[in-house]
Formats: structure tokens, C-alpha cells, sequence
């Protein structure tokens, strides 16, 4: 079996997928699988060569250069069924084969459904959440539209797109006063690792944020910030019986959980190296870890999760109140400092995601897709007028 593993993409988290994917490569060879790196640069094209499974390769100055000498692959729509197929550009050029789709995506073109459909219509089993869920998961409104409506408890909100913005900001602004209380959080829906987030505590630090958000995005998600936070987080793992992870709690000097502190200084919280920042389990009593981990399960199960997930929660210490925040249908690294702290080495995580992803796809073949009549039939016996 050819495990295909996916990285980079169009997307501003291209680097963090970077990451990611050459983790799960390196481990899954050492697990004694046959690993195909497929790596989508930056601007859409199709890489694939065992180099590009070697991180190395990456940190090279060069490694521009080097891309343009590596052959091109097209996917080969004709032979593509059960499988993907990539075909080398050029008469009778190599034929790769895939049988097991890995994408290791964050961002836009990947975490968000976009891939996971292209993976649906071939009927290649993948890991991870599903086109529906991860479209969810990755899109910041509907996952708060979904908490609403299922009574999960959030932080208010409210949301905008770039055509109400340009034609009547002041009213805008007053709606966000009139709904909502400083200090606020500005966000692009559509993006992850605190890219385009900003903290805003008065109306000029707001308008500013906005025109911020929209640089990555059509719409934009304003909601109330917590006052005395603990940032903490639940991971998941399974089908129709998710496993969840200890709670961590993650501890940060600036505003918010920004890009440098998840993924740069000290080696990188969300990385798993930045060991002062993370505290797992968090310091949280045993009634409210429980209660944490059981709506992570609800969460996960409601919205149609499978594979993997993290759900990340805020948490006011005074008044013991707990608000579910963000879904990310694939995490950095797949959160394996997580699960390691929670007994679950990384080549074991792996095997449970691969497994997931078998057991997802004998489901899925069970289901019946066609469905016999005699419509095509009746419509013969129609006189049907058409405009030439």
C-alpha cells in the first residue's frame, strides 16, 4: 500500500504544513510504510519526489531551484478510481499510485474540505474529518453558527463581509458597540495560526483590525474577548467513539496566542518545544476536565468529525465559565505532544489515523449510490420544447 502524504499548498500556513508533513513522512517510514511525498507549492503545482520527505530539503536556499528540476505530476483522471494516479508530464512518463491519501494541509486548499472532496470522488480512503466537517470545522462563523444553534456556550459574536464594510463602516462600527464589549477579538474566518488575529480595546484599534482581517478574506468574525482567560485545548481521535486527550493549557505573554508563540519562540508551543508554555494537563479540578472533554465529544460527534480534530476552549478562571472557541480539523504536527502526555506515542497515533481512515471507507463503500428508474424512460414520452 503507497501512503500519500500531502503538504503545503496555496495557503498562508503553507510552512506549518510543511512541518507537519515532514513529521508524519519520517515516522511512517520508520513504520516500515512505503511513503509518497506530494508536495503542492505555492503556486498549485504538483511535486512529487522522495526528496521533498526530507526537511532539509526545505530549509535550502536553493530549494526553488531545485523545485523547477523535479518533473511535474498531473493526475491522471482516466485511471484515478479507488486510487489516485499521477502521471510524470511527458509522453510515457512515470505513474505514481496511491492507495491511502495522508493530507497534512493547515490553511485554505486543504483543511478546509477542498482536498478531502477531491479524495471523495475518486473513493480513496484518507485520514482525517470529511468534507462537511472539515468546511465546519475550518470556517470560524459557521463553527460559532453551529455552537449556537446546539446550545454549545460561546463568547457573542458578530460577522461581516467586505461589501457591507465599504459601503457603511460607521454603521459597521456602531453594531459591533451596540452588540459587543471591549476589549474584542478580529479575525479572518478562514485561517488558522493566529494569522490576520488582532486584540482591539477601542474603536480605532478596531477599524484598523478589520481592514487587517480583510487582507486575508472576504468576511470578517468580531467576538467578545474573556477576561481572566486560560487558554486550553482538547484533542480527539477516533470515528463514532472519539478518545479525548488530556487538557492543555497554554500559556502566552502577549495579547493572544500569536503565530511567534505558537510556532517560533523557544522552539514553538504548538510545535510541542516551547515545554514552559504548555502545562498538561492544565490546572483545571476533575469535574471541569470532565466537562471539557465531554463537550469536545459533542462537538466533535455534532458536527461530523472523524480521524483527528482539536477543539480549543477559553476559560474564565473567576467566574468558571467555559467557551468553546476554535475547531481545527487537522492540528500542527497532529498535536503529538498532546497525546504523547496522554499515553499515546506518535507511531501509535498514526496507526489509529490510518486505521480510522480503513474503517471510514468500508463504511462509506456499504452505502448504495445508485438508484434505478424509469425516469429516463418517461422523458421519452414527453414532448419536450427546446430553444434552439
Amino acid at each position: 500500500m503507497n501512503i500519500g502524504v500531502f503538504f503545503g499548498g496555496k495557503s498562508p500556513e503553507h510552512d506549518v504544513s510543511i512541518i507537519t508533513g515532514q513529521l508524519v513522512i519520517s515516522e511512517l517510514k520508520k513504520m516500515q510504510h512505503n511513503v509518497v511525498p506530494i508536495y503542492l507549492g505555492k503556486n498549485g503545482e504538483w511535486h512529487i519526489d522522495n526528496e521533498l520527505g526530507q526537511l532539509n530539503f526545505f530549509q535550502d536556499k536553493n530549494k526553488t531551484k531545485k523545485l523547477l528540476e523535479f518533473s511535474q505530476f498531473n493526475l491522471d483522471l482516466q485511471k484515478a478510481q479507488g486510487k489516485l494516479v499521477f502521471q510524470k508530464k511527458g509522453l510515457l512518463g512515470k505513474v505514481i499510485e496511491i492507495d491511502l491519501a495522508f493530507p497534512a494541509f493547515h490553511g485554505s486548499n486543504g483543511e478546509d474540505g477542498t482536498i478531502q472532496g477531491l479524495f471523495e470522488l475518486f473513493n480513496v480512503p484518507y485520514v482525517g474529518c470529511d468534507v462537511p466537517s472539515s468546511a465546519i470545522a475550518f470556517d470560524k462563523i459557521l463553527t460559532k453558527t453551529y455552537y449556537k444553534s446546539t446550545d454549545v456556550p460561546t463568547t457573542n459574536f458578530m460577522f461581516f463581509d467586505r461589501h457591507d464594510w465599504e459601503r457603511d463602516k460607521t454603521k459597521i462600527i456602531l453594531e459591533i458597540k451596540n452588540s459587543l464589549h471591549y476589549p474584542l477579538f478580529v479575525k479572518p474566518p478562514k485561517l488558522g495560526s493566529s494569522i490576520g488575529i488582532s486584540k482591539v480595546k477601542d474603536e480605532k484599534e478596531l477599524e484598523l483590525a478589520i481592514e487587517v482581517a480583510l487582507h486575508y478574506g472576504e468576511k470578517v468574525l468580531v467576538e467578545d474577548g474573556v477576561e481572566n482567560l486560560m487558554d486550553i485545548t482538547c484533542c480527539l481521535v477516533g470515528n463514532e467513539d472519539p478518545v479525548a486527550s488530556l487538557i492543555q493549557e497554554s500559556v502566552f505573554e502577549s495579547e493572544l496566542f500569536d503565530f511567534k508563540e505558537k510556532y517560533l519562540k523557544d522552539g514553538g508551543a504548538q510545535l510541542g518545544n516551547a515545554k514552559d508554555s504548555l502545562i498538561i494537563p492544565a490546572r483545571l479540578d476533575n469535574e471541569t476536565t470532565e466537562n471539557i472533554q465531554a463537550m469536545a465529544k459533542k462537538i466533535y460527534l455534532g458536527i461530523g468529525a472523524s480521524g483527528i480534530a482539536r477543539i480549543d476552549f477559553l476559560y474564565d478562571k473567576k467566574m468558571q465559565k467555559v467557551f468553546a472557541n476554535e475547531i481545527n480539523p487537522m492540528p500542527g504536527t497532529v498535536y503529538h505532544h498532546l497525546w504523547k502526555a496522554s499515553g499515546l506515542e506518535l507511531n501509535q497515533l498514526l496507526k489509529k489515523l490510518l486505521d480510522f481512515a480503513k474503517e471510514k471507507q468500508q463504511a462509506k463503500n456499504k452505502i448504495k449510490y445508485t438508484f434505478d428508474s424509469d425516469m429516463l424512460s418517461f422523458a421519452n414520452s414527453v414532448k419536450l420544447r427546446i430553444k434552439k
